[in-house]
């Protein structure tokens, strides 16, 4: 099932979400309508916030992203073959590498893009959707994707890591979008 996306300036993207247990009702459910308003609305990764749910779980498809490149291009993420997957209850471990800048967009954000400054890599501890405990680094697209997801179910936005100015720039394009004065070709909840 496709689900509304949580527009920017409801209070649900500003909450720290909670950790779920195995018997979340209907986890395989909400992951699998997760994944398929994800796809609907042209994203590589969507967080439960996003769908108005405050717990610790996203989803993220950077294969999509690495698939679609050039040949030259792929030398600029060496490594990076990209992922297809759940993560649950993640914690950030280690960041590491340098900081390098990437247009960012965000489902949540409609029609605001803007260069972010992110680590090359990212060591996470999540479970995976059996619950079995897992560590692992990711680097290039695929961490790139992970930062982003895993700042939404800790109540932060891409536009944080903007400097003030540009955020200023951009406040009249926030203050439509958590107005509802925006198009988009996907079903979108706003805070009244």
């Amino acid at each position: 099932m496709i689900l509304p996306i949580v527009a920017y300036g409801h209070p649900v993207l500003r909450k720290m979400c909670e950790d779920i247990t195995p018997d979340y009702p209907q986890l395989e459910q909400l992951i699998a309508n997760m994944w398929e308003t994800m796809y609907a609305s042209n994203g590589v990764g969507l967080a439960a916030p996003q769908i108005n749910r405050p717990i610790r779980l996203f989803v993220v498809d950077s294969e999509q992203i690495i698939n679609s490149l050039e040949e030259d291009e792929k030398k600029d993420y060496p490594g990076d073959n990209g992922i297809k997957q759940a993560f649950i209850n993640a914690y950030i471990v280690s960041t590491g590498g340098d900081e390098w800048a990437y247009n960012e967009g965000c489902l949540s954000i409609p029609k605001v893009r803007e260069d972010v400054y992110r680590p090359e890599t990212v060591t996470l501890r999540y479970v995976d959707e059996k619950f079995q405990p897992q560590e692992k680094t990711f680097t290039g697209i695929t961490a790139r994707v992970i930062f982003h997801e895993y700042d939404h179910i800790d109540g932060k936005l891409f536009i944080d890591h903007l400097k003030p100015l540009k955020r200023r720039m951009i406040k009249g394009k926030l203050d439509d979008i958590s107005k509802g004065k925006i198009n988009v070709d996907y079903k979108m909840i706003f805070h009244k």
